[in-house]
């Protein structure tokens, strides 16, 4: 007896090989109706799985700032192996859409025309899945923005955004970018972690201490201590420079030699969140 060919089969197969109607039904009726017997069917054709079923975990990032200096972006793409990321297809769709941010900066790059024309003829160079990922901007008319890529892996950007008269030589913007990189704070200032999650530090700290029989003001003024230690390694301005051997000191200090001030970051990684 011939199995039943319902559409919801053909149509699970269409999305999974990207076959015409007629194609998937002939593979169905062969293969007695199994789906994945029908994909084996058209693989053994020469005819790859549906691409878009693929994860998107790997890819790259670019950034760059504008030659005015008061603009910087970044922009990520995915795809589903780090090999296709190496390609020169994909580098120039990475390069098409970071100028198309440099161009607008509040662009939608995923939704424009040739964006979304060199995502589909990329995908079908690498028959990977390629998805635009994350995008970043700093915009600021009376600042200075700055960008700066790792270039080890090229899956790290850092876009900085500063203020004052003067603006940051290259070499400040890479060191600080590597920083930020390297040391993922959680923000600029104190005033930028989470509340709760200072809350629930001082919490644990002042348990902590009344455990080893400290009275509680005594055991706040400990947690008070804990606390400063869990800025500097959590907050930007509070860290400890990551290069001892270009400034031994914080972050804010390395800044304030370099008569710099930096109002905002952002941080964007592949994979990360």
């Amino acid at each position: 007896m011939a199995a039943t060919i319902t559409a919801s089969m053909v149509n699970e197969l269409r999305s999974k090989t990207g076959q015409g109607m007629m194609e998937c039904k002939k593979a169905l009726t062969e293969t007695g109706g199994d789906v994945e017997k029908a994909i084996d069917y058209f693989r053994k054709k020469g005819v790859k799985a549906s691409v878009t079923e693929r994860q998107a975990g790997e890819g790259r990032v670019v950034a760059s700032s504008a030659e005015h200096g008061r603009l910087a972006v970044a922009v990520e793409v995915n795809c589903t192996t780090d090999f296709a990321a190496k390609s020169d297809a994909f580098g120039k769709l990475l390069e098409l859409a970071l100028h198309k941010m440099l161009a607008n900066p509040t662009a939608d790059v995923r939704n424009d025309a040739d964006v979304k024309a060199a995502v589909v003829s990329t995908a079908q160079m690498t028959g990977e899945n390629i998805q635009i990922g994350k995008t970043l901007a700093i915009n600021d008319p009376n600042g200075y923005a700055g960008a700066y890529v790792y270039s080890i892996t090229n899956k790290i950007a850092v876009l900085m955004g500063f203020g004052g008269e003067k603006k940051p030589d290259a070499e400040v913007m890479k060191q600080l970018g590597g920083h930020i990189a390297f040391s993922k704070p959680l923000g600029l200032t104190r005033d930028a972690v989470p509340a709760d999650l200072v809350a629930k530090e001082r919490e644990i700290a002042v348990d902590q201490a009344k455990q080893t029989g400290k009275p509680q003001q005594i055991a706040e003024k400990i947690a008070e201590g804990k606390l400063n230690s869990f800025f500097a390694e959590r907050v930007l301005l509070d860290q400890e420079f990551f290069n001892a051997g270009v400034f031994k000191g914080s972050v804010q200090n390395y800044l304030k030699q370099h008569g710099v001030t930096l109002k905002k970051y952002e941080r964007i990684e592949v994979g990360g969140q």
